[in-house]
């Protein structure tokens, strides 16, 4: 399973990696508050207590920063064990795993600061929003692609396009309370979002469920 590398560490002696890893947990809680354009590597650096050479040595660039930091929330969030196949589990079961930690995702805060960034300045910087694209979501759904197409080869899951499906999964668990959030209207309770949850995964088995 590589299709999310867990990169976050990095190689390099443990003062380099806590170093690093502080460079890092800033950018997360700077990006998702300021915006890419709103954070400079001097907020970055004071932020992790470093130099800003320190954080140029580690990263070379803001848009590399940015790449890493979406890559390491995703790997945090979303590890690979998450989407490793157990043929002889329910995959019912499996899929539950994925929805919560995808949807406990999505639903951070710093998840719907991102969100409501990008929205704001697509225009401005389409070339953004891509980068985070490939760096984030689409990982991510290539992993559970790769995970449904390991369920259909062991005929638990009928499913022609995998990568289809995978998309359509994740587009069905951010539905309505997604939407709800972003626009500040109120947060679903933890019983909503379960029921949310398993019907979604339901209904997904009836669509895609081994004939």
């Amino acid at each position: 399973m590589n299709a999310l590398p867990e990169r976050c560490s990095g190689p390099g002696r443990p003062k380099d990696l806590e170093k690093r890893a502080a460079i890092l947990e800033a950018a997360k809680r700077l990006f998702p508050r300021h915006g890419f354009e709103g954070t400079s590597m001097d907020a970055v650096a004071a932020e992790a207590g470093v130099s800003k050479l320190t954080v140029y040595s580690h990263f070379g660039g803001k848009e590399a920063l940015f790449i890493e930091t979406i890559r390491c929330k995703c790997d945090g969030l979303m590890p690979c064990s998450l989407f490793e196949v157990n043929v002889d589990a329910p995959v019912r079961g499996q899929l539950l795993g994925v929805a919560r930690a995808f949807f406990a995702m999505m639903m951070s805060d710093g998840a719907l600061g991102m969100h409501r960034t990008l929205v704001a300045s697509s225009q401005q910087s389409p070339k953004l929003a891509k980068l985070f694209w490939e760096a984030g979501p689409m990982q991510v759904q290539a992993a559970l692609a790769e995970m449904l197409q390991e369920e259909v080869d062991a005929r638990q899951l009928d499913i022609a396009d995998t990568r289809r499906a995978a998309s359509q999964f994740f587009s069905l668990l951010k539905g309505e309370h997604h939407a709800r959030m972003l626009f500040g209207c109120g947060q679903p309770t933890t019983q909503e979002v379960e029921a949310h949850l398993e019907a979604t995964v339901d209904m997904f088995l009836r669509a895609y469920g081994s004939r």
